[in-house]
């Protein structure tokens, strides 16, 4: 897999966190589109990157596998993102209304 030059991955992190920050994409197409940023294969991003079992990144990129939090955690961090739960923006807005 071709990795993108500088200007190609910068451009590609800022749509990613966009389409995340939006909603638009989802945890696994995310993953992809990491591995994609760095022009890695599924096996060199688990071993290298996020250090967890191709089979382990394989499963969970197509949809039949359920890592715990800690490797989602490991698989999101080389891109500075957490996985946690948060209430949905509405609700935070909402919240931070009332107590105004």
């Amino acid at each position: 897999m071709k990795r993108p030059n500088r200007n190609e991955m910068a451009e590609m992190k800022e749509t990613l966190y966009r389409r995340l920050a939006t909603g638009e994409v989802g945890i696994r197409e995310a993953t992809r589109q990491m591995r994609k940023i760095l022009g890695m294969t599924q096996k060199d991003y688990a071993k290298k990157i996020a250090d967890i079992s191709p089979r382990i990144l394989s499963e969970f990129e197509n949809g039949t596998g359920n890592p715990t939090l800690a490797t989602l955690e490991k698989i999101a961090s080389p891109f500075g993102l957490k996985v946690s739960f948060l209430p949905p923006e509405s609700w935070r807005i909402n919240v931070s209304d009332k107590k105004s």
